[in-house]
């Protein structure tokens, strides 16, 4: 890299971007890049990682490619850099067949110098020939923790990033993301293929940001506090939802507590979303309720509270949406309303979708069971579900089926290229109040399959999709589509003769390959993932350095003065009321437990307090007709004598005691600990 080319990139950021210098870490990547080498970038959320290669795409000759995993995040990037006299555009499922033509002729004209695509999408319509013949120098892989299995947001399609950067002719690569702990840092680097990439991380603390956690019961506690804290903060909010009938509730009900308060996730149409987005964006909306995958590329910088209604599946996914509080550098705070049981729901979803091998071995056997003698299935998934041995729910089997196509032992019947059967579920006025906008694909595909059954969808017909009017995309996209409207009720449809069929029904499962370490260790990964976050939601410790010190950041220390654990230790007369906004009742500390422990001596009240937990130990055993150790190894109980703890997260806290025996003997015990 010549000093020219960094002081092109330095002007630019300036005459084109409006900022007079780079920001941390910024400018070391920019410079990498400019060298022609491989980079991985971590930058806290709001740190401006997409100027590490808009810059750079802007001095190099060629076209940048951004492989992004998220629609709405590629037309803000888009929006925003057409705005500043840019050329740059996307491809990805919302445009039809034409549109894409059209946009990858300016492609290999040379009119567009950057182009996001999503990975699943780099195919269509032979786009990916004729990106890579228009000449690629430089390829950005966004949010690249999805490359990682280990990472929080593991996404199959950006598996096929390391290809596809192989068919561009392996151009110089920048990996980018906020949430990567060292070892997926390193998964990252590995999986993309990166050569001697320059590391950058600035670091992951955000020093103003306050961090609290709000220990509630259940929802109805959570939806009384959380607008008792959005009356008393002044300024924009966010608020996160784990489902969208929650978003739709908990926005309802802020809104008639006279809140300016909207609802945003995916079952809501475009139009509705991008106009729920833009008055957020100018203050007429001063509060979003809304699935995670708002905020991701949305620069408004005057957040001044994120609250989660419920605990994120690991500890990366809280922190970078947690994140995008605060981005002006001014206060703000970030709230976790936590419920003890939020663990649960999560753990059904990851067991769902990693089942244990005894499940996909009864869904296997149940799918032989059910095959005619052309080996296809009678029947759906749910159909599967409901007929395997054993308890097995329909997430299991739709998994479990999974894993075998994947394997070869069954596949999909693909019956008809281009017959399906359609039936409308929607009514004409629910699709105009919709999908009423000017320009609306979905909408002009229900009209064509109207027209073309002459009104046989409303009841059930067959429909020729090959036939369908080519501007509607090619058959990938119209699966898309129909998929989505599908899932979004207003349909539902099947290609003729397809369906589930077992290769060799004759064949026992070890015929087939399938990697269970591998399917053992995702889910327990992503188990262990869970614990992290829990803890975060139970530490007596400071917040922000839990945080950090989970990223390997050496800036973590042992006290913030801002977190409201920290805040406890320095004032200790702060109550627990959900109504003031900080987290718990000041806790007594539990001391922290060393190998000495174990063998360590007890005072004459913490012995006669282990003899009557042992005491208790030993009811609840011979009641549940187990071991006494089940309950609670002695060294456990010799830590509840030592540490006296007196709140549900302190005994938590302690070595010994997961989720399961806290749910079931926690408050059993601290029953004997109170009591003196």
């Amino acid at each position: 890299m010549t000093t020219d080319a960094l002081d092109r990139a330095r002007a630019l950021l300036e005459s084109r971007f409006g900022h007079a210098a780079f920001r941390p870490g910024q400018e070391r990547a920019v410079a990498s890049i400019l060298e022609g080498r491989d980079t991985l970038v971590i930058l806290p959320t709001g740190g401006g990682k997409s100027l590490c290669y808009q810059v750079p795409a802007l001095v190099l000759d060629g076209l940048t490619v951004v492989l992004s995993p998220l629609i709405s995040l590629m037309k803000d990037q888009v929006d925003q850099l057409t705005a500043r006299g840019i050329p740059a555009t996307f491809i990805n499922s919302s445009l039809g067949a034409a549109e894409i033509s059209n946009r990858l002729g300016q492609v290999t004209r040379g009119e567009i110098k950057l182009l996001y695509v999503a990975p699943e999408r780099f195919d269509a319509g032979g786009a990916g020939d004729r990106i890579a013949a228009a000449g690629v120098s430089l390829l950005a892989v966004d949010e690249a923790h999805c490359i990682s299995e280990w990472g929080h947001d593991f996404r199959p399609s950006y598996r096929r990033v390391r290809e596809i950067r192989e068919r561009l002719g392996a151009p110089p690569t920048v990996a980018l993301t906020a949430t990567a702990t060292p070892e997926v840092r390193r998964d990252i680097a590995h999986s993309l293929g990166l050569r001697e990439p320059e590391v950058i991380v600035t670091g992951f603390d955000r020093p103003n940001l306050r961090w609290h956690v709000i220990r509630t019961k259940n929802d109805a506690e959570k939806d009384g506090t959380l607008a008792h804290l959005l009356e008393r903060h002044v300024g924009a909010a966010i608020v996160y939802a784990s489902t969208r009938k929650t978003v739709d509730r908990v926005a309802a009900r802020l809104g008639r507590a006279g809140l300016r308060a909207a609802a945003y996730h995916a079952g809501l149409d475009d139009e509705h979303r991008r106009d729920v987005q833009e008055s957020f964006m100018r203050g007429d909306v001063r509060v979003i309720v809304a699935t995670n995958a708002f905020g991701m590329g949305i620069d408004k910088r005057d957040v001044r509270l994120v609250v989660h209604h419920a605990m994120p599946g690991s500890l990366e996914a809280y922190y970078q949406e947690a994140g995008r509080a605060g981005r002006d550098g001014a206060t703000a705070d970030c709230v976790l309303l936590h419920a003890f049981q939020d663990r649960f729901t999560h753990e059904f979803f990851i067991r769902g979708a990693h089942p244990e091998r005894s499940v996909v071995e009864a869904v296997y056997a149940a799918a032989c069971r059910r095959a005619d003698a052309d080996g296809l299935v009678d029947g759906d998934v749910a159909a599967l579900a409901a007929s395997a041995a054993g308890k097995v729910s329909d997430r299991e089997a739709d998994s479990a089926v999974r894993i075998l196509v994947t394997a070869g032992a069954m596949h999909h019947g693909v019956g008809s290229t281009s017959a399906a059967r359609v039936r409308l579920l929607a009514t004409p006025d629910r699709i105009k109040q919709e999908l009423g906008g000017e320009e609306n694909i979905e909408r002009d595909l229900l009209r064509a399959l109207w027209r073309q059954s002459r009104g046989g969808v409303a009841d059930g017909a067959i429909v020729d999709l090959g036939a369908l009017p080519p501007g509607l995309g090619d058959p990938f996209a119209l699966t898309e589509r129909l998929d989505a409207l599908e899932q979004r009720q207003f349909l539902v449809w099947s290609r003729v003769g397809e369906g589930l069929v077992v290769t060799d029904q004759k064949a026992p499962l070890t015929r087939w390959s399938i990697d269970w370490a591998s399917l053992d260790r995702r889910r327990q990964s992503e188990l262990a993932q869970l614990e992290v976050m829990q803890k975060y939601a139970y530490t007596e410790r400071c917040r922000r350095s839990y945080v950090l010190r989970h990223f390997g950041d050496p800036a973590a220390t042992p006290t913030c003065a801002q977190c409201d654990n920290c805040l406890h230790l320095a004032h200790e007369a702060v109550r627990d009321e959900p109504a003031s906004g900080t987290a718990a009742k000041p806790r007594k500390k539990a001391p922290t437990r060393s190998k000495a422990d174990d063998d360590a001596p007890l005072d004459d009240a913490a012995q006669s307090l282990l003899d009557r937990l042992r005491a208790l130990r030993s009811e609840l055993a011979r009641s549940g007709s187990v071991p006494a150790y089940v309950v609670f190894p002695d060294r456990t109980l010799r830590a509840m004598a030592l540490a006296r703890p007196r709140t549900p997260g302190a005994l938590a806290d302690l070595h010994g005691v997961g989720p399961a025996k806290m749910e079931k003997f926690g408050e059993a015990f601290l029953s004997v600990i109170r009591e003196g």
